[in-house]
């Protein structure tokens, strides 16, 4: 018999605040995180805005020395880590070391070291290339220094499954401790891509929302005048323990993991398939896996990016997965205030569930205003929502057609 899986510990770093329950309490209070980049001069991008955590000191969290060591996303991690660390109270003990892994993803790593090094590079030659370059940049180099912070000495892995990333992570982490190989994963996933390159990369491909005089409500999912995605950076780590060692240890549960599914769209580079046929088979995965039928989910934590084809496609996916009852579904897309985390949304989002279902509440999809035909469920519109919530789906959406969902339950003994 397989084991039971249960989250102890969130931690939330995004647009919408530097800590979970600030951030929590600005997604409840419909507040944007959204406004004009600072990181770099935007002046003459066709996209000039992004979800940046203003006011993000890495000082906080890392010595002086070693800030030429990590990548922003690196920073990111810690700090969420930290978060998560902290409410779930686990302490990694030797004797608990080679039962504790780290798995945290990330789509792009450390874009900003890459640029600086390039620009290094091409100003002085390769003398100038700094030793901590690459360390600063790969993606796995969030769980190593979360790693080395804490003492984790069990599995440790990442993925850079674009905007899936950080849902696999956190669903591999659970089968992780499900078939024994760990007792607790400090898992989720971080992003930073807030960069010349990576905002003009996606608006080169007309990906990204160009409401550049109203940044707050640039990013608008499901709404019929959305036209793209805004940049978002942050992270957002989950601590997953195996329910022997939460109740061992008295730790406070926050709520169950039950199913984690993947899917392959086997269509297109960027584009989902037709009729979001990956989006409803990962769906269908992910419930097969918990043993239950749709019918018992009452909230989906929505890709819905802000895309015109995307919120569309994932609409009809839904409605075909839940049939008659997806009117009934309460749906939310928390991108509408904290940007597009990429390959840290699904962390972020996972995080986002959990806190719903311990306080009952829904957050909102702000910014919905002109009703689209295409898109015609209850979006939880420009209001956070009291509801009773069980069951909680989060769903996760890649570029190269990868896809990840998560479902988890309101803890009950």
């Amino acid at each position: 018999m397989s084991r039971r899986v249960v989250v102890t510990g969130v931690g939330l770093v995004c647009a919408c605040g530097i800590g979970t329950e600030e951030a929590w309490a600005n997604l409840l209070a419909g507040r944007s995180g959204i406004g004009p980049i600072t990181q770099f001069d935007a002046t003459d991008f066709d996209c000039r805005i992004a979800g940046e955590v203003r006011g993000f000191d890495p000082l906080n969290w890392l010595e002086k020395k070693e800030l030429k060591k990590t990548g922003r996303f690196i920073q990111l991690a810690l700090a969420a880590s930290d978060f998560a660390m902290k409410m779930s109270a686990l302490e990694v003990t030797p004797d608990r070391a080679e039962q504790t892994g780290v798995y945290i993803a990330s789509g792009i790593g450390g874009f900003d070291v890459i640029e600086r090094e390039h620009s290094k590079l091409l100003q002085g030659g390769p003398g100038k290339i700094s030793p901590f370059f690459i360390p600063a940049a790969i993606v796995n180099l969030a769980s190593g220094h979360v790693s080395i912070r804490y003492g984790a000495q069990g599995p440790n892995s990442a993925t850079a499954t674009a905007c899936s990333a950080s849902a696999h992570a956190i669903g591999d982490s659970y089968k992780i401790i499900q078939r024994g190989d760990a007792e607790a994963m400090i898992c989720g996933g971080a992003e930073a891509a807030v960069t010349p390159m990576g905002v003009g990369g996606f608006a080169a491909m007309k990906a990204l929302s160009t409401r550049n005089d109203e940044p707050e409500r640039a990013s608008r999912p499901f709404d019929a005048q959305r036209d793209g995605f805004v940049v978002g950076e942050g992270a957002g780590i989950l601590i997953l323990e195996s329910l022997d060692s939460a109740r061992q240890r008295g730790a406070k549960i926050l709520a169950e993991i039950v199913g984690y599914g993947m899917s392959g769209d086997a269509y297109h580079i960027t584009q989902p398939a037709e009729e979001g046929a990956g989006a409803y088979r990962v769906m269908r995965a992910t419930l097969r896996d918990a043993g239950l039928g749709p019918e018992v989910v009452d909230y989906v934590n929505a890709h819905g990016t802000s895309t015109p084809i995307g919120d569309a496609i994932e609409t009809t996916a839904v409605k075909r997965f839940f049939g008659d009852r997806a009117g009934k579904v309460l749906v939310s897309s928390t991108k509408s205030m904290t940007g597009h985390l990429l390959g840290g949304a699904g962390g972020l989002e996972a995080g986002i569930c959990i806190l719903a279902l311990r306080d009952q509440v829904l957050p909102p999809t702000i910014n919905y205003e002109n009703p689209d035909p295409a898109c015609d469920l209850d979006y939880v519109p420009n209001q956070a929502r009291k509801a009773t919530v069980r069951y909680a789906l989060s769903n996760s959406f890649g570029f190269g057609g990868t896809n990840a969902a998560l479902l988890f339950k309101r803890w009950e003994e």
